[in-house]
């Protein structure tokens, strides 16, 4: 990542972090109160509550419910990329950007075991003109990668700005 993206994804300090946050909650509860993930909304959801991170990227821990298995004691595949394009998406959210996954390459390691947590992470690699957008995140379960995953995202036409306030048009 460049210096100027560096800067631009990274919270510097508390005070940062505090406004990523905050605008990560706001954009969510705005664009994406239904979504299966991290809708708060959303009476069948997860709710996945992202938290922003020092080094600019997001987090979530997760209940791998035997309700999401595929083969016995195992996290079906789509839950697996559906948790991962959350989290990519609320990275986005947590710099102001709203945009839909315009291609999402999933590499699954190891089975992610079912009644037990996993940890899934997402961080902003690069921006192309401001309105594509590329991705990483990774799920985690005990410390040792179960998944990652790498997209590109665009742009859906509302930006935020650092207080996750729309601006006027």
């Amino acid at each position: 990542m460049n210096d100027a993206l560096q800067q631009a994804y990274t919270p510097g300090h508390p005070a940062d972090l505090s406004a990523s946050q905050a605008r990560l909650e706001s954009v969510s509860a705005t664009e994406h109160p239904q979504c299966l993930m991290c809708g708060a909304a959303n009476p069948f959801g997860m709710k996945l509550k992202f938290k922003v991170q020092s080094d600019g990227s997001v987090l979530a821990v997760f209940p791998c419910r035997s309700l999401l298995q595929s083969y016995p004691e195992a996290l079906h595949g789509g839950a697996i990329s559906a948790l991962l394009d959350a989290a990519m998406t609320n990275a986005l959210f947590s710099i102001g950007v709203v945009a839909m996954t315009a291609e999402l390459t999933v590499r699954f390691v190891a089975p992610v075991s079912l009644n037990r947590i996993a940890v899934v992470r997402a961080a902003i690699e690069k921006s192309a003109s401001g309105s594509l957008y590329y991705v990483r995140a990774e799920i985690e379960q005990d410390r040792k990668l179960m998944a990652r995953a790498s997209a590109k995202f665009l742009v859906k036409g509302c930006l935020y700005d650092a207080h996750g306030k729309q601006p006027q048009r």
